[in-house]
């Protein structure tokens, strides 16, 4: 299986069987994380980039991992 961990939100982290899967779950991990930050006034932090580069990144992760299993 696979972990995907979001470093910016503390103790936000999913798992998948594969990365697919993990990205997945991680959007759901960081939209409840989010949620209840809102609702017990934690202050929720600004993303260190915009979510264009975030993207790429996970794009390139993905297709490194494909070439590598292939």
């Amino acid at each position: 299986g696979y972990i995907a961990i979001l470093p910016e939100l503390p103790g936000c982290s999913a798992f998948g069987e594969n990365v697919e899967d993990a990205l997945k779950e991680a959007t759901v991990a960081m939209d409840l994380w989010l949620e209840t930050a809102e609702k017990e006034g934690i202050e929720i932090p600004q993303p260190s980039m915009s979510g264009k580069s975030f993207l790429n990144e996970i794009m390139n992760m993905i297709k490194i991992r494909q070439t590598v299993t292939a």
